[in-house]
């Protein structure tokens, strides 16, 4: 019997090698908060952190401060969105029943805070109607 073929990358998935060899110091000792600064532990993953901010916005073109470290597609998404929503003000935000779950419990947060929110459904080829949209 073969093995099983996992497709739920989205939840987790292999760490590619590269960036494995570069946490490895991190996983096998070398940890310490970079939120507490009141120790050379602390130092050194704060700066370690930066380094990090640094090598990514210069990957995609953004300044150091644009980049903020997550930990999952929940945090992200909550920032995201109600950063957004409410840094413009009180207004509308649509989005589709398809999206992930953490998307939907924002704007429902959203709506709990008197902005107008849609949930579109889509059709069964999982797209939305734009007649339903543009209404």
């Amino acid at each position: 019997m073969s093995a099983p073929i996992y497709l739920d990358n989205h939840a987790t998935t292999q760490v590619d090698p590269r960036v494995f060899e570069v946490m490895r110091p991190f996983l096998e000792g070398q940890y310490g908060n970079p939120s507490s600064t009141g120790h050379s532990y602390g130092w050194f993953a704060k700066e370690s952190v930066e380094i990090a901010r640094e090598q990514v916005a210069d990957l995609i073109g953004a300044t150091p401060k644009e980049i903020v470290f997550t930990s999952g597609a929940t945090e992200s998404n909550n920032l995201a969105i109600l950063g957004a929503a409410r840094s413009a003000g009180k207004g509308r935000v649509i989005t589709v029943a398809t999206e992930h779950s953490s998307v939907i419990a924002s704007v429902e947060a959203l709506r709990l805070e008197g902005f107008k929110t849609d949930i579109l459904p889509v059709e069964s080829s999982g797209l939305v109607d734009l007649e339903r949209l543009r209404s």
